[in-house]
């Protein structure tokens, strides 16, 4: 699909969409808005090695929601060897960035493929920035809740390198995990504060148990 060069751009994670040969109609956009509209539609944001994972995959056993992350997507989407996949794969391989637009065509094709069953939707780690809020809500729907899954600092080094003895990531050592963390921060204040402004963001005290948080969750997401 071509993207106007001043369109924003993505990082290399990336997600997945099996798309229907009518989304390439030119009013795909107004189609899918219409047809997701009504679903409950949360953005799930958190530090690495906050949870929000873990509460996700609790949200979906427990209320059938549909769990997307951007990373998914975007690598399931390459591995698929279909024509978007091989476009994409050729981006990443130049070094460049996934353009926008493409990330939320690839959301609004997963959304709209479990329309018909899922009783909503958790986009997990998004947005990244306001830019990338404001743009979804044009192209798909706009969000019920921002759930906000808040852990210390501290809390969050100690879980990823409590996961780094065995998960092999090379990531997962303490000098790239707070750089990452800084990176995370800077990029998430602004969009907490902008959806606070909305009023829809709930924060999740993280510090806890996977029950106890998932506690929380349930208090807001009963209220919908």
């Amino acid at each position: 699909m071509a993207t106007a060069p001043s369109a924003p751009v993505w990082p290399v994670w990336g997600q997945r969409g099996d798309v229907p040969e009518v989304l390439l109609h030119p009013d795909s956009s107004s189609m899918s808005t219409e047809k997701l509209k009504h679903h409950k539609i949360i953005f799930v944001v958190g530090g690495p090695g906050s949870g929000k994972g873990t509460q996700c995959e609790k949200i979906v056993h427990k209320y059938g929601y549909t769990h997307l992350s951007t990373g998914d997507l975007l690598r399931a989407e390459v591995s698929s060897g279909s024509e978007r996949g091989k476009k994409l794969q050729a981006i990443m391989e130049k070094g460049e960035l996934v353009p926008l637009d493409t990330v939320l065509d690839m959301l609004r094709d997963a959304m709209l493929a479990k329309a018909d069953t899922s009783k909503g939707f958790l986009i997990d780690g998004y947005p990244r920035e306001v830019k990338q809020g404001e743009e979804f809500e044009k192209k798909i729907a706009p969000p019920t809740l921002l759930l906000y899954v808040d852990a210390g600092k501290e809390t969050m080094v100690k879980r990823l390198l409590k996961r780094g003895e065995t998960s092999g990531r090379v990531d997962d050592n303490e000098e790239t995990i707070k750089k990452r963390l800084e990176t995370y921060y800077k990029a998430t204040e602004p969009v907490i504060a902008f959806y606070k402004g909305r009023g829809i963001v709930r924060q999740l005290n993280a510090e806890g148990t996977v029950d106890e948080v998932f506690q929380q969750v349930c208090s807001y997401l009963d209220k919908l």
